[in-house]
C-alpha cells in the first residue's frame, strides 16, 4: 500500500471515530444533559476507552464545541435546502416553517444535544454559550430575514420590522421543542400547519392565506 493510501486510510478510520463519538455523546446528552455527560459516560454509550475518545478530543468542551458546530451545520442544511427548493417567498416561508420544525421531528436527539449545549454550556470566562455571538449571523436568521425582505420587494408581504418578525417566527418555532406542554399536546404536523397559517396571516400584504 502506499503511503498516500495509507494515510487516507488513518483519516478515514479517524473520521469515523470521531462521527461513532459524536454520536455517542448526543446519546449522552439526549439521555442524562450536559452536566451528566462525562468522557466515561460517553465513552459507555460508544463501546470504546476514555483514553481513545481523548486521543481524538482534548478534553469535553472540545467535543461539545465541535459537536455544537457540526449539529449547527446540520440543522441549517437540512433547513436551507427545503427552503431554498421552494419558489416563491411565500412558499420559501412555509418551506423554512415546516423543515425547521421537522428537523426537530426527524432527529430529535440532533436537536436536544444542541439545546443541551447552548444552554449548558460556559466559556473559560464563566459565559454561558447562549449569550455569545449574534444571533443575526447565523445563516439560518439571514435566510429568513431576507426572504421576508423578497417578499415585501415583490409586494407578497405586507410592510413590518423584518427583525421583529423573523424574532417572532424563529421563536414560535423553538417554542415546540422548549415548551413539553405545547409538544405533548400538539403533535408536529399539525403545529406546523398551524403556524404557517397564523404567519400567513401576519404577513401576507392582503392577509388572505387563500
Amino acid at each position: 500500500m502506499s503511503d498516500k493510501k495509507a494515510d487516507e486510510k488513518q483519516t478515514f478510520i479517524a473520521e469515523a471515530r470521531r462521527a461513532q463519538i459524536i454520536e455517542a455523546a448526543i446519546s449522552t446528552l439526549d439521555e442524562i444533559g450536559y452536566v451528566h455527560a462525562s468522557l466515561a459516560q460517553i465513552a459507555k454509550r460508544a463501546g470504546i476507552s476514555t483514553a481513545l475518545i481523548s486521543y481524538h478530543f482534548k478534553d469535553k468542551t472540545d467535543l461539545m464545541d465541535q459537536m455544537l458546530m457540526m449539529l449547527v451545520a446540520d440543522t441549517a442544511s437540512y433547513v436551507l435546502t427545503k427552503t431554498r427548493a421552494a419558489a416563491t417567498p411565500r412558499e420559501k416561508l412555509h418551506a423554512y416553517i415546516a423543515a425547521s420544525l421537522g428537523y426537530q421531528g426527524t432527529r430529535p436527539k440532533h436537536n436536544t444535544a444542541l439545546i443541551e449545549i447552548v444552554f449548558h454550556a460556559r466559556t473559560p470566562d464563566n459565559v454561558p454559550y447562549y449569550k455569545l455571538g449574534d444571533d443575526e449571523e447565523e445563516p439560518l436568521v439571514l435566510e429568513l430575514q431576507q426572504l421576508l425582505l423578497d417578499g415585501q420587494m415583490k409586494g407578497e408581504f405586507r410592510e413590518f420590522n423584518v427583525q421583529v418578525m423573523a424574532t417572532a417566527i424563529r421563536g414560535a418555532i423553538g417554542e415546540y421543542t422548549m415548551t413539553s406542554g405545547i409538544s405533548g399536546k400538539i403533535n408536529l404536523e399539525s403545529y406546523s400547519a398551524e403556524l404557517i397559517s397564523l404567519f400567513d396571516k401576519a404577513i401576507l400584504k392582503d392577509g388572505d392565506p387563500q
